[in-house]
């Protein structure tokens, strides 16, 4: 089973979610509103050690601020990677304006800094806005070749 802790969106009740289930859509124990796993989740600082440094499947972190002009473009990409990786990886954002002590303890100092995480630990970083190749050998998923993202070449 590749289990994650996660705060729902809407209530905050962490919840254990078996990720390898995704299409099912797991539900939140408490509002019974679904977990999107085909996309990139949200987590605050309370719940990062938890939701990231627990899992029991690598975890993509995008550090991120919403000012952020490469952030933004990144987005896509990140949407992209957590629908190929789905029920294989986790994909989270963790704001860096919002979650400041978490940033800190990675050393982030500049934005976009993505690092992927397995067994609680730190394996492999990128900072800014990387290539299509990069964030899918930083994923470690197979790209699907049908769905370019904006502005990549279809050979990329």
């Amino acid at each position: 089973m590749a289990t994650v802790a996660l705060a729902c969106q809407f209530c905050t009740t962490l919840n254990e979610v078996d990720i390898s289930h995704y299409a099912d859509r797991p539900k939140c124990q408490e509002c019974e509103r679904p977990f999107l796993l085909d996309r990139p989740v949200k987590v605050h600082e309370e719940h990062f050690d938890k939701t990231v440094l627990e899992s029991d499947v690598p975890v993509i972190v995008d550090f991120y601020a919403d000012w952020c002009g490469p952030c933004v473009m990144m987005a896509p990409l990140l949407d992209e990677v957590a629908r190929d990786g789905a029920g294989k990886i986790l994909v989270v954002k963790v704001n860096t304006d919002a979650s400041p002590a978490v940033s800190k303890r990675y050393g982030v100092k500049s934005i976009p800094f993505f690092a992927r995480f397995e067994n609680g630990e730190v394996v492999k970083t990128a900072v800014g806005a990387v290539s299509r190749e990069d964030m899918y050998e930083l994923a470690q998923v197979p790209a699907d070749e049908e769905s370019p993202v904006a502005g990549d070449s279809p050979n990329t």
